[in-house]
């Protein structure tokens, strides 16, 4: 299904897919110059067209921040499938529907406690499940410290109860606090030594842990050798933003994901540009807000997606996007910002802003414009 540019209502969700596939090219390219498998994280877009381009281009199986996913990809037939959440117990079910119907699920757990539940509900329904130990190498979030001697006993629990313990796992979310290359660096070896010594802990003790799984977009495009590591899982990579464009991983050009919006008003005597475009559309998402660069909302941009300098999109209400200029009174509002024109907003979080809409508008190198649709809920 397709339609006009120029006739889109607003606010809208725009791909830009050229950049979009340049930054699948990008991301393919590295992991295989890395030599490893890279299996992109589909929270980010959670869109078909979007994870079939990274397929295509050379990704392996994919990571799913919830079941609802896992079942999507699947029903289209990806079949490798990585359920990247500690797994609570009363969604095992669900876990064990997918893989009965042929689904390769692996879970992820972090305890002694949620091992025994997948343990204890395995056997009582005949079920092997593939499942990654969370280790945590920055103490941003979960999983387990890699001296401590419960990452063992959680390995033993799993594979003495008869699972197959897939390997372990890691995330450095406090990549997202750098912006120099050689912090960036540094994390990302942090990030591979603590998850490969994990894994080389379990095998010490004489179990078997085939695979070492890694990633988030900073230090996956930092990564200067992963040796030990079996595979790479990043996201937002698809799209990039803000919050990645101060980091330093990527380009202005390389953003391919902002919001359409129309000029619906202005206050001239307080410097108000007023657009349709409110946080129910760009998310609430203020990441850049502890950056060296805070961006309020989001990167103004002409309606052809060009940055206009100076423009701040610094408040927002529920249907509201209020924009400033630098120097407003020297400038007529209506006169450079007509009623009816239209801008673009880069957002601060692709999943954040992408999660606002149930459609993307895919524009490609000719200017048509494809919808797709992307998941939403649990």
């Amino acid at each position: 299904m397709s339609a006009p540019f120029a006739s889109l209502d607003t606010p809208v969700a725009i791909v830009d897919v050229p950049r979009m596939q340049h930054n699948i090219q990008r991301m393919q390219q590295r992991m295989d110059a890395l030599g490893v498998r890279l299996r992109p994280h589909v929270k980010t877009s959670k869109c078909l067209p979007v994870i079939k381009a990274q397929i295509a281009a050379g990704a392996s199986g994919v990571t799913v921040s919830t079941l609802k996913e896992a079942e999507h990809c699947f029903a289209e037939g990806i079949s490798d499938v990585f359920y990247a959440v500690a797994m609570a117990p009363g969604k095992l079910a669900q876990a064990l529907s997918l893989r009965r119907q042929g689904c390769q699920l692996s879970i992820l757990t972090d305890s002694v406690f949620a091992a025994q539940s997948i343990v204890d509900f395995g056997k009582q329904h005949d079920e092997c499940f593939e499942v990654w130990i969370e280790i945590d190498c920055d103490g941003h979030r979960s999983g387990l410290n890699v001296e401590d001697g419960v990452l063992v006993d959680v390995a033993r629990v799993l594979i003495e109860g008869g699972m197959r313990l897939r390997g372990v796992m890691t995330h450095a979310g406090s990549s997202y606090e750098l912006d120099t290359p050689e912090a960036l660096q540094a994390m990302a070896e942090q990030e591979r030594r603590v998850c490969v010594t994990a894994a080389q802990r379990i095998r010490e003790a004489g179990l078997s842990c085939p695979e070492v799984s890694i990633g988030s977009t900073p230090t996956a495009l930092s990564a200067l050798n992963l040796e030990g590591v079996t595979e790479v899982r990043a996201g937002v990579y698809v799209f990039f933003d803000l919050v990645m464009h101060n980091i330093g991983v990527c380009q202005a050009d390389e953003l391919a994901l902002s919001v359409l919006t129309t000029v619906i008003g202005h206050q001239q005597d307080k410097g108000w540009i007023i657009t349709d475009a409110g946080w129910m559309a760009m998310s609430r998402d203020r990441g850049t807000q502890r950056q060296r660069r805070d961006f309020g909302y989001g990167q103004v941009c002409s309606e052809a997606g060009d940055w206009i300098e100076g423009a701040l999109f610094n408040g927002a209400n529920q249907e509201h996007g209020l924009i400033t200029l630098e120097a407003a009174d020297c400038v007529d509002l209506a006169a450079r910002f007509p009623i009816g024109s239209r801008l673009r907003i880069l957002p601060n979080h692709a999943c954040a802003t992408g999660a606002q809409f149930p459609h993307y508008h895919a524009c490609d190198a000719d200017g048509d414009v494809q919808i797709w649709s992307r998941l939403h809920g649990w």
